[in-house]
């Protein structure tokens, strides 16, 4: 039997890599950290926006222009989000608070009184998000210290704080703030435009930002995670040495918080500080939190969910205004898809219950 010659490797030789496979990697290689970043549980929210945006394009060439997206779109679902996005932490630990629009209200006849008196626009900004954290610091207190159930609580506050917005507005009217350009700006100043460019709404910017708080809150500090373990067994979180009563404040203080601020930038961009202010809102905000796959009895929910379900009942509504559907409607689609959201997360859970046994079972 002959031998190979000095030099050579016995064995096939191995085959070039095509250049599809190059740019498949490549490809894969930028499209993994979107994936990690977005969630494999929040793809199919990705999905149904894409489909709901291709529809709401093939019906309506308006949609895509550059003032329905950052004016219309972008500075709707920014008021929203912002209220959306503290509501998540509340939800995921297992409770509710059904009182963040009634306090974006107060915080927004609040605002607006401090504006007009002072002509400040930091100390509206200021006065409002305190007055968010005053409610929230009451919302708490009735959860974490008398122990009432929270949709009880939150259900009573919801009605007392917009009774106190009606109470601090002189005679109950709105308090104008047209005259403030300093304050309106928050809700209707750009950055970044020229050139044919409108310009990135400033609102919108405030929402990335508290967007980006709430999800490193949640997933980086210690308190995002006795969140979700107070959600998920608070029994086993408070003998896991979690001091329950202060994550409970903590929540609904930092809820009330977005919530002030989501009634200062509502009040700016409405020029007007209503008492009536985020009336219906807080709806929404459940809304968006339970379809951005948040459970029903808590540990479980992202806020990159939530903005995702967010932009999914912004581009609904936005897309039902450029089609000429009636409000009524627009209520029906947001009642639906609040059935239809918690629904799916029941769904959920028991199925991850009933995964659960049937490991327990085996072992």
């Amino acid at each position: 039997m002959s031998e190979a010659p000095a030099g050579e490797v016995d064995g096939p030789a191995t085959p070039p890599i095509s250049p599809f496979r190059t740019a498949l990697a490549r490809v894969a290689s930028v499209v993994r950290p979107v994936v990690r970043f977005i969630g494999a549980e929040n793809l199919s929210l990705v999905i149904v926006l894409a489909i709901e945006i291709a529809v709401i394009v093939s019906q309506t060439k308006f949609f895509l222009g550059q003032q329905n997206l950052l004016n219309s779109l972008g500075q709707n679902i920014a008021v929203l989000g912002v209220l959306a996005v503290g509501e998540s932490l509340v939800i995921i630990a297992g409770a509710l608070d059904i009182s963040v629009g009634s306090i974006a209200g107060i915080a927004g006849v609040a605002a607006a009184l401090v504006v007009t008196g002072t002509g400040s626009m930091q100390l509206g900004l200021v006065a409002g998000i305190m007055a968010g954290i005053c409610a929230g610091l009451v919302n708490g207190s009735i959860v974490a210290f008398l122990r009432v159930n929270p949709i009880i609580a939150t259900l009573g506050t919801f009605a007392a704080f917009r009774g106190v917005a009606f109470l601090i507005a002189p005679n109950g009217y709105p308090v104008g703030v047209g005259t403030q350009p300093d304050f309106t700006w928050l809700g209707s100043g750009r950055i970044l435009g020229g050139g044919g460019f409108v310009g990135i709404p400033i609102i919108l910017i405030i929402l990335i930002f508290v967007a980006i708080v709430g999800h490193v809150l949640l997933r980086y500090t210690d308190f995002g995670r006795s969140i979700y373990a107070l959600g998920g067994n608070a029994t086993a979180a408070r003998l896991a040495g979690i001091n329950l009563t202060r994550v409970r404040l903590g929540m609904y203080v930092f809820c009330g918080m977005t919530a002030g601020l989501s009634g200062v930038l509502l009040a700016a961009r409405t020029t007007s500080g209503s008492p009536l202010n985020g009336q219906g809102m807080e709806l929404q905000a459940i809304t968006a939190v339970f379809l951005g796959g948040a459970a029903t009895t808590g540990g479980k929910g992202t806020v990159v969910g939530t903005v995702l379900a967010v932009l999914i009942l912004g581009v609904l509504s936005n897309g039902m205004n450029l089609l000429g559907v009636q409000q009524y409607w627009q209520d029906v689609a947001t009642g639906m898809l609040l059935v239809t959201s918690v629904a799916i997360a029941q769904f959920r859970a028991l199925r991850s219950e009933r995964a659960r046994t049937r490991i327990a079972s085996r072992g």
